[in-house]
């Protein structure tokens, strides 16, 4: 049986369906819920978890890491509203110039 494979627009679709469900039967609903504190937080436990299964050297628990790590920001972006294409055009624009000259231009 093949592999199911979620792109990160496919991804922020379905936190978005979640996010309209009963918070007694969807996690994003509940976490939504509590508000955009709580979703930062989450994003940041998962931040951390990714960089020590980085650190161990465990592929696994790196990849089964950066999962929740996308998972947990697809929810940030929804709960503050920002479109995934958003982040894609930033993007865009930084990749115009190296990744020093953009820096250096932030300030």
């Amino acid at each position: 049986m093949a592999e199911a494979h979620v792109t990160l627009q496919e991804l922020q679709r379905i936190v978005a369906e979640r996010a309209a469900a009963d918070a007694g039967s969807s996690y994003t609903r509940s976490l939504l819920d509590k508000g955009v504190a709580k979703c930062a937080q989450k994003l940041g436990e998962e931040a951390v978890e990714t960089v020590i299964a980085a650190l161990s050297g465990d592929h696994a628990a790196m990849v089964g890491e950066t999962a929740d790590l996308l998972y947990h920001l697809a929810v940030l972006l929804h709960a503050r509203g920002i479109a995934l294409e958003e982040v894609h055009a930033e993007l865009g624009r930084r990749t115009r110039q190296s990744g020093l000259a953009e820096k250096a231009a932030r300030g």
